[in-house]
């Protein structure tokens, strides 16, 4: 006896789906798994037997394979455990499912049949529905989740004794049933829920530091990496954690990688929706590389691809370990994460802001000296404080900004504060320049820029690009740094509203280049 049913697994974040073939024949009772399962998978074998056996179907005493095809495709993980119970009944005559073979059978079972919810449904029924699955079977967890997904019906099943009616419409509590209309892929009902983001941060309690909410302006316009620099108290972290709210909403597209991500990981809150605001990550100067960019056994997504369309924040940044910093430089970079194993390379997208904030040096008042508070360190100190800041991920941070220690007055006065709602207002507007400068291409953001592609578009005047050559030569500038000044350039020209990169605009991304200015300064004291 011979039957076959599909199921799915994760690759990474991406989903695979995975024919389940069931073999049944003349034989000593045991039952065989193959097609490279993992340790989960093979334990599954006792959950299906009791699962059947406790939803009251017999369990066959004869000699069963079952293959998970394409066999040379390392699967992982527990959701193969209803598409095998269910394979094993349809073959043994036990159950009748009209439409099985475009059915996705999703989830983990207990002793007594129930189901239980799986990490990456969202994934896996959106593979599904390329490879045209009509119809998928999860537990009451995971149906909200799968819904999410347009064009496919989602059919909540609680236990598996629920398929002895199926074709009595008495299987399910509910059906989640999508309407062919709005995204092609999303599910209507996922429209403009990002209008209505609220933060309970603003940057109107931030008191002066306008500069520096100029930065922030310029770094949200662009999605551009920032550092802040400056000694302890003037609100460095106080800025940054504002960030994200005066951020353009997701995209659909984007709304959906996310949640991908976070549903891959186990992460996934509410699983009615897709995830609608940026993420922010803050991981702890402690982390290992492997919890930044992602790994493991079976490798799973790091900090870069949970801060996917949102921000990282690394406070105190030359606490993290060196390795640690460098291995951001190729997400930077590339916008993704390649991680290899012997079976497979997994990639986890990884487009975010980088936002740090440092002191200027390890006690933290140098260059801010008062009475109360003058710096203790030693030269030798300091070079080597900020030596653990390598110059090719210095190189990568568009923003070098210094934060100056507030005075009592600037405290105080709040007149003049701009909020989050006034700064989100001129950064929407420079997104939609970008926007439809972009229109046709596959660049979203002014960082994205490079090769022919940036030199048609970041003209510069003869004074500009007289003033660049300066700076270049003065500074010491890399090429990259070079390319990322005439971005951030450009995002500051779409801030003003000009349709051209002014001197004014080249000069002032220029002055965001501190550290490259300062380093330059040491060298030649020294």
């Amino acid at each position: 006896m011979y039957g076959k049913v599909v199921s799915a697994c994760l690759q990474g974040i991406e989903g695979q789906t995975i024919e389940v073939e069931v073999d049944i024949s003349s034989g000593l009772p045991q039952i065989n798994l193959v097609g490279l399962p993992d340790s989960a998978i093979r334990e599954s074998v006792e959950r299906v037997r009791s699962s059947i056996k406790n939803c009251g179907f017999t369990f066959p005493m004869d000699r069963i394979t079952v293959n998970l095809a394409p066999a040379d495709l390392r699967k992982e993980g527990s959701s193969f455990d209803l598409a095998i119970a269910v394979g094993i009944l349809i073959t043994t005559g036990q159950v009748h499912i009209d439409g099985y073979q475009t059915t996705l059978f999703l989830g983990e079972l207990a002793l007594d049949g129930s189901l239980r919810p799986i990490p990456g449904v969202l994934s896996m029924v959106h593979a599904a529905k390329k490879m045209g699955i009509k119809r998928v079977c999860v537990s009451p967890v995971n149906a909200p989740e799968a819904a999410l997904i347009q064009g496919i019906e989602v059919c909540v099943i609680k236990n598996l004794s629920e398929f002895k009616n199926w074709n009595k419409h008495s299987y399910v509590d509910f059906i989640y049933h999508q309407v062919a209309q709005g995204h092609d892929e999303l599910s209507a009902s996922n429209g403009n829920s990002h209008n209505n983001l609220h933060y309970a941060e603003d940057y109107a309690d931030v008191n002066g530091q306008h500069t520096v909410k100029r930065a922030m302006m310029i770094a949200a316009a662009g999605m551009h990496n920032l550092l802040l620099l400056g000694p302890p108290g003037t609100g460095k972290t106080m800025l940054i954690k504002r960030l994200p709210s005066i951020l353009p909403p997701m995209t659909d597209r984007e709304a959906l990688e996310v949640t991908k991500i976070y549903s891959a990981s186990g992460k996934l809150t509410d699983r009615s929706t897709l995830m609608r605001a940026r993420s922010f990550r803050a991981p702890h100067h402690s982390i290992s590389p492997a919890g930044l960019v992602g790994g493991g056994t079976i490798p799973k997504p790091g900090e870069v691809s949970l801060s996917h369309r949102g921000i990282l924040f690394l406070d105190e940044l030359p606490e993290f370990t060196r390795n640690a910093l460098e291995v951001l430089r190729q997400p930077l970079e590339d916008r993704y994460v390649m991680i290899a194993r012997a079976r497979a390379v997994y990639t986890f997208p990884s487009h975010f802001i980088l936002a740090a904030a440092m002191n200027p040096c390890p006690c933290g008042y140098y260059g801010a000296e008062s009475e109360t508070n003058a710096c203790t360190c030693s030269p030798a100190k300091i070079v080597q404080y900020r030596s653990k800041i390598s110059g090719p991920l210095l190189d990568r941070i568009d923003l070098h900004v210094e934060v100056p220690k507030p005075s009592y007055a600037q405290l105080k006065d709040n007149t003049s504060n701009l909020s989050s709602s006034m700064m989100r207002e001129k950064v929407m507007q420079a997104h939609l320049r970008q926007q439809r400068r972009y229109a046709g291409t596959d660049i979203q953001h002014n960082n994205e820029l490079s090769g022919r592609f940036m030199k048609e578009i970041c003209r510069l005047t003869p004074e500009g690009d007289q003033l660049l050559r300066i700076s270049f030569e003065s500074l010491g500038l890399s090429a990259r740094a070079h390319d990322r000044i005439l971005r951030l350039a450009l995002t500051i020209s779409d801030l003003d509203g000009c349709e051209t990169i002014l001197p004014s605009h080249l000069a002032e991304a220029i002055q965001y280049r501190n550290l490259d200015k300062n380093q330059r300064i040491e060298e030649i004291e020294m």
